[in-house]
């Protein structure tokens, strides 16, 4: 009985991850809770209880090279220039602020957003470092920037996904804070993304996306932009949980016009959030 048990389970998660996925509301709450690493996991615990358990291992093998297909991957970086531009983005899970983001960073970059950040006064950042830009919205979004800041836009949805749309270092940006309520379907926060999302051209969108990479809900994105790390990450694409790579649900897109010189996932225990930057060429 607990062998027809132990394969009915691997099957209903197998069928979730690579059938179903996304399909219904229902489906994708399955298919976001148990990404390809946690089906790994679970196929392992289970061969315990086996005495013949060469399958399970087969299984979880074949499962591990996808994964590693998948998400792992290695770039030779280019050498970056004073003229490149690091563009940073950082859900700091609601306790830190700017100076903990350069700490985090090691340096202060071209361009910074914070997500769910603490509570600090721009006034005394901007007194600070009074030759630098910064901007707090009030719905939840922080931007940095070393040259001037120009906001375009800024909204929010029925259902507490925030979005922001600035200019500055000569290039178009879209900052997105996507709404991670389980009780709201990805489909209607990530409608709402793409339909604001009108430049595809010079342009770099940056947030905490609350899907993973292989999301449908990114196909309007992964049409014109390329995927930062994708193109030019090293190690792991996946930036939650606590530095265990389960979902890769931070991304940074650039418009296919402008080159992706070297990306970086920051890891750090200040947040349950890998940072994330990009060095970006305008061409």
């Amino acid at each position: 009985m607990f062998s027809i048990i132990n394969v009915a389970i691997i099957l209903a998660l197998l069928i979730i991850h690579f059938v179903l996925k996304e399909s219904s509301y229902q489906a994708s709450l399955y298919f976001y809770t148990f990404p390809l690493p946690i089906i790994i996991l679970i196929v392992l615990i289970l061969s315990v209880f086996l005495k013949k358990r060469k399958y399970h291992l087969i299984l979880a093998g074949v499962l591990l090279l996808i994964w590693l297909g998948r998400s792992f991957r290695i770039h030779i970086a280019e050498d970056i220039e004073e003229t490149d531009i690091e563009v940073v983005f950082w859900n700091a899970t609601h306790e830190r602020n700017f100076e903990d983001a350069f700490n985090t960073n090691n340096g202060i970059p071209d361009v910074l957003v914070l997500v769910e950040h603490g509570k600090f006064k721009v006034k005394e950042f901007q007194q600070k470092y009074p030759d630098y830009n910064f901007y707090r919205s009030i719905r939840g979004i922080s931007i940095f920037s070393r040259t001037p800041l120009k906001i375009i836009n800024e909204t929010t949805s029925n259902y507490k996904s925030n979005f922001i749309n600035f200019e500055t270092q000569d290039i178009n940006f879209y900052a997105v804070d996507v709404s991670a309520s389980m009780d709201v379907p990805r489909e209607w926060e990530l409608g709402f993304v793409n339909a604001l999302i009108q430049e595809t051209n010079n342009t770099v969108i940056l947030g905490d996306f609350n899907v993973p990479y292989e999301s449908m809900y990114l196909d309007t994105i992964k049409t014109n932009f390329n995927h930062a790390f994708s193109e030019k990450g090293n190690g792991f694409r996946e930036t939650w949980f606590w530095n265990i790579p389960l979902l890769s649900l931070d991304h940074i897109w650039v418009s296919k016009d402008l080159d992706i010189l070297k990306t970086e996932k920051v890891a750090t225990f200040k947040s349950d959030h890998s940072m994330v930057k990009t060095f970006i060429k305008k061409n």
